[in-house]
């Protein structure tokens, strides 16, 4: 199928592509499909963009948390695991939403808020946490004493 988005212009995507967020994202609930859409380059991608098919100029740029050199510790709840259809871990990947607070500002990762997807089944939701657990690994450092 042909999808508007709002950084590529029109692009050709399957339609077993398309990712379902039955309940939305937050402050977006009403917007439920969306693909994930990048440029073209050699390798793998290291951000996507998440574009809504229900509103073309709605459009968030996702990111692995490993890319950031952290990783998330999450529990799912029994109704959070019924609606992502009970994923294999394999199955699953774990992305966070960047954002700007301000035109021009820097960009900064939403850690309280991942998405979760399950990638055999193309079904995801937006995980709110209270309480951040993260492991963090740190390179490339130098310090000299």
């Amino acid at each position: 199928m042909q999808v508007q988005t709002y950084l590529f212009g029109t692009v050709e995507v399957p339609a077993e592509r398309v990712i379902t967020f039955p309940q939305g994202l937050i402050g977006f609930e009403g917007q439920t499909r969306f693909i994930l859409a990048s440029e073209e380059q050699a390798g793998e991608p290291v951000s996507f963009t998440l574009q809504s098919l229900d509103d073309t100029n709605l459009a968030f740029q996702i990111i692995a948390p490993t890319a950031l050199g952290f990783g998330y510790e999450l529990e799912l709840s029994d109704a959070e695991e019924a609606l992502l259809k009970k994923p294999a871990a394999e199955d699953v990947a774990v992305m966070i939403v960047l954002y700007k607070q301000a035109e021009g500002g820097t960009i900064a990762p939403s850690l309280r808020a991942p998405l979760i997807i399950n990638l055999k089944e193309r079904i995801g939701l937006q995980k709110v946490l209270n309480k951040v657990t993260t492991n963090v690994t740190l390179s490339n450092l130098v310090a000299k004493v």
